[in-house]
């Protein structure tokens, strides 16, 4: 029998801060305000969470936030979000679960009675936190968030605890148990990496590591421990479900029931808080469905919901984080700080590709937005399929497995699908496939088609196991997509003589293009599930039509005027015509200037502020770059070379200032931008493809016309040779920097932007990309480098633009740079006149020189001194130097950049 001590003692007596953890550090910011980080341990019913804690320096109490983690990871996943939203006014709690990082226990999924018993502790824990905003005793003003693993358990957490008051769950479950048992199927590689990651869970970082468990239990499987061998942290009841339904290749009931018991659907309608649901659309582990599930539960318990599809999932692509972690920053705004103002975004938006973005290779993203969140059926329209009764085969052993998704691969290969490229696989002989008519016009899915089949079996026990979906077929009949690569299982009982079902297939967002039809496919396997062991025959045949939502109430961006702006026309469009006149002219772009038409950039008086705050990242900077120059940007690290480059491409805008190139002014679309080409931390390429179909991909996805692409001029100035028609996953480093090299390239911009180009890269490597960059300069265009590498900026670049804190310290040619007269070398004596050693500089005598009259700065080199003229002479500086005592043995100029980049920035690292 378990005492359950009271909240109140169970606080005071379970709590415990180690001794040594606790002390309060700052986060490493680069912008105001602060951060502050307070690591704990804290015992829990005999379990040790490792936690930490961030506040910024505001004054007074404020709300609270839960961070949870993924599967498999730990607190450290999510310490970024953790300082943003610390500088946004909250105390934010994050934790490492049960069974994870350096937390101990075992891992019980989100087990009611221990990982949410264990976020009610951390929420008591808060209430008795000074700074944290309380709705009345015991009680905080607390949001909690995650993704996936840490997704349910802020569901979990609102369902089984009333102090719960916003809630932002990410890509996950609502019913685990549909989850991994999708209509009885069950989703063996997906259910096999949550083991294997459960199996490794905390490795290398669990206190006594190698001496067994840190709670003292037996390790996993060993004698006495009465788990089954190989159960790694995972309870023992989890560890024998995940045996017995693997073996069996498919669910028990036991196993559904264990599983739905420790999902939020279980305790659904409870959950009564505003929740913003995010789920990804590249997500074959936990689909649209279940985000569809929670949000009509939640809606129909009467709670704010939002909607949120976004284009990443668990099978990668674009988690689009930044965008999504603004928008839960601005949800807790809105109900945890009440502020009515803050922008919560639409009921429903989801994100669609839209190209490829030119300054980095990769995907674009466009948003569309409805005020209410249409589901998974809205608006349908029904597409005929032909086709006559087909009989397919599920062979023995189910292998070969049709191929769909692949979980654990990564790379987000689902999202692929959008920009066209197919990679699924049906074998002849097991499935069966329908066709529609090509589509007169576009139609755009948005949703869970379904469609009537009848299914007969020859099985044994009259069962079949099918795997159904939805392909896009290109006007050829043969090029096909699966969209976000989804296939939606089904099992099928008593089928020997037939039996009618309607099968809804995986719920996605894409466009049918005008000439292209839908191809509905019914196949026996599938890699990502289990399929039968025992060879059977399925007869499958169409009786209805393919029906398709289209969700029209995208289309509506703002709700209807009222009745009564209708009876004020002549005020209503006067205002709207002064309102648009004046915007015009704020926005208006410039006049192009015909005296710059051959100048490839021109920066006057450009500023850029940190978000929200005071400081400066580029602060009124100025220079020019003429054609045929290779314009190394140097600064050390926060010096605003990025930010510089970003305006430059036209991705944020100018706080003040202005940036011409080719004499028009930069503003994001600007047309002028397709002469500029960006290599940006590198370009994502498609590793099976060759480096020749990648770069015709890129170059299709721009949309602009394939002879505007100067492919084969572009790949003789990069210098791949016949390695352009091998797979890009045989590509070292250097050929990989050389096709993204050569895919900025593409087109022949007149502006190349490089940042970093070299990054790593072997010398041999980086020689080669140096000589890259001189053959494209060398036809009259121009190129601007953002480099670390100062040596080799020095031999590739014939200007430079030096910058430190966001100024301009010194433009010019190279060697007037690296030789200017201003800048001295000052050798100096190592030895005594009696062979005795001299000991180095004092650094409070290096400043001493630095603040003399007429000199700049100073700076210790491995040759000596370097020091920076600002109106004194050689011949004064040395009577200086001498009254100083300072044991010169020459002084003369300098001639590498390394020193004088030292010198320009007072000895700052690059």
């Amino acid at each position: 029998m378990r005492l359950r001590l009271p909240r109140w003692a169970a606080v005071t007596a379970a709590l415990t801060v180690l001794a040594g953890a606790g002390t309060w550090t700052a986060a490493a910011s680069d912008d105001p305000p602060p951060v502050h980080r307070a690591d704990r341990t804290l015992d829990v019913d005999g379990v040790r969470l490792d936690t930490s804690y961030f506040t910024g320096d505001d004054d007074g109490r404020r709300p609270a936030v839960l961070l949870g983690h993924g599967f498999g990871g730990s607190k450290d996943d999510v310490r970024a979000q953790a300082e943003g939203l610390a500088r946004e006014g909250y105390a934010v709690l994050t934790w490492s679960a049960r069974g994870f990082g350096a937390s101990t226990g075992e891992i019980g999924l989100n087990d009611p009675e221990h990982e949410v018993r264990d976020v009610s502790r951390l929420i008591d824990w808060l209430a008795d936190r000074p700074e944290v905003l309380l709705d009345k005793a015991g009680d905080p003003r607390v949001g909690v968030s995650g993704a996936s693993y840490g997704g349910a358990i802020s569901l979990l957490a609102a369902g089984h605890d009333p102090r719960v008051d916003a809630i932002a769950p990410r890509i996950t479950y609502w019913n685990l148990a549909d989850a991994l048992f999708p209509d009885g199927v069950f989703k063996k590689l997906w259910a096999g990496i949550f083991f294997s990651a459960g199996n490794g869970a905390g490795e290398g970082i669990r206190p006594g590591a190698g001496d067994g468990p840190a709670t003292g239990e037996a390790p996993a499987g060993e004698a006495g421990s009465g788990k089954p061998p190989a159960c790694g942290r995972f309870t023992a009841e989890l560890c024998s479900l995940y045996q017995r339904v693997a073996v069996a290749g498919k669910p028990d009931a036991a196993a559904r029931a264990l599983l739905e018991a420790r999902s939020p659907s279980a305790v659904g309608d409870r959950i009564k808080v505003p929740a913003l649901l995010v789920q990804g659309r590249s997500d074959s582990l936990f689909t649209l469905a279940q985000s569809d599930a929670m949000a009509r539960t939640l809606a129909a318990n009467g709670a704010p919901v939002a909607v949120d599809w976004t284009s990443g999932g668990h099978d990668g692509g674009d988690q689009e984080a930044e965008r999504v972690e603004r928008r839960v920053g601005a949800w807790f705004d809105r109900w945890l700080k009440k502020d009515a103002s803050a922008d919560t975004g639409p009921a429903f938006r989801v994100s669609r590709t839209g190209g490829v973005d030119s300054t980095n290779g990769r995907a674009t993203t466009r948003a569309a937005t409805a005020d209410r969140y249409p589901g998974l059926a809205s608006g349908t329209t029904d597409v005929p399929l032909g086709g006559a009764p087909r009989t397919f085969a599920n062979p023995p052993g189910g292998a070969p497995p049709a191929v769909s998704a692949v979980p654990g691969l990564g790379g987000g290969l689902s999202g692929l699908s959008s920009l066209g490229v197919g990679l699924s696989l049906d074998f002849p002989g097991q499935h069966a496939r329908f066709d529609a008519k090509p589509q007169a016009g576009a139609l755009r899915i948005t949703g869970a088609p379904t469609v009537r089949v009848k299914v007969t079996s020859t099985a044994a026990d009259g069962s079949a196991v099918l795997f159904a979906k939805v392909y896009d077929v290109g006007p050829d009949g043969r090029q096909q997509v699966l969209p976000a690569q989804l296939v939606a299982p089904v099992r099928v009982e008593d089928a020997r003589n037939g039996r009618s079902v309607t099968l809804t297939l995986p719920a996605i967002d894409h466009e049918v293009e005008a000439g292209h039809r839908l191809r509905l496919v019914v196949a026996a396997t599938d890699l990502g599930y289990a399929s039968p062991a025992a060879p059977a025959a399925y007869t499958v045949a169409v009786e209805g039509p393919l029906t398709v939502p289209t969700a029209p109430g995208l289309t509506t961006r703002a709700a209807a005027l009222p009745w009564w702006v209708w009876g004020l026309p002549l005020i209503g469009l006067a205002v709207a015509a002064v309102l648009l006149l004046t915007a015009r002219r704020r926005t208006a772009a410039p006049a192009p200037d015909p005296e710059l038409a051959a100048v490839p950039l021109l920066i006057t008086g450009l500023s850029k502020k940190y978000k929200g705050g005071e400081r400066y990242s580029v602060k009124d900077l100025s220079f020019r770059v003429e054609q045929g120059q290779v314009l190394g940007l140097l600064g050390p690290n926060g010096a605003g070379k990025t930010t510089t480059l970003r305006m430059l491409m036209g991705l944020i805008a100018p706080d003040e200032g202005e940036i011409r190139v080719f004499g028009q002014a930069i503003r994001p679309g600007a047309p002028v931008l397709s002469r500029v080409g960006a290599f940006v931390e590198g370009a994502g390429f498609l590793p099976h493809l060759s480096g020749r179909e990648n770069l015709d991909l890129y170059w299709k996805a721009t949309g602009r016309p394939a002879g505007d692409a100067h492919v084969d001029e572009a790949l003789r100035i990069a210098n791949l040779g016949g390695a352009l028609e091998r797979a890009v996953r045989t590509y070292s480093q250097g050929m990989r920097q050389r096709l993204a090299l050569a895919q900025a390239m593409l087109g022949l911009p007149d502006l190349l932007i490089l940042d970093e180009p070299t990054n790593g890269l072997d010398p041999p490597q980086i020689r080669e990309m140096r000589e890259v960059m001189i053959r494209y300069a060398a036809g009259g265009r121009t190129v601007i480098v953002s480099s670390h590498l100062l040596a080799e900026v020095e031999q590739s670049c014939t200007h430079l633009v030096v910058m430190d804190r966001g100024q301009l310290v010194q433009a010019g040619p190279v060697a007037e740079i690296t030789g200017s007269g201003d800048t001295l070398l000052v050798t100096l004596a190592e030895r005594t006149p009696d062979g005795a050693p001299l000991p180095v500089l004092p650094d409070a005598l290096v400043e001493k020189i630095g603040a003399l009259p007429g000199v700049g700065s100073a700076a210790r080199t491995d040759a000596g001194l370097l020091v920076r003229l600002d109106g004194a002479d050689a011949t004064a500086l040395i009577g200086e130097l001498v009254r100083l005592d300072v044991p010169l043995t020459g002084v003369g100029p300098h001639r590498r950049l390394e020193d004088a980049f030292l010198t320009l920035i007072g000895g700052g690292a690059a």
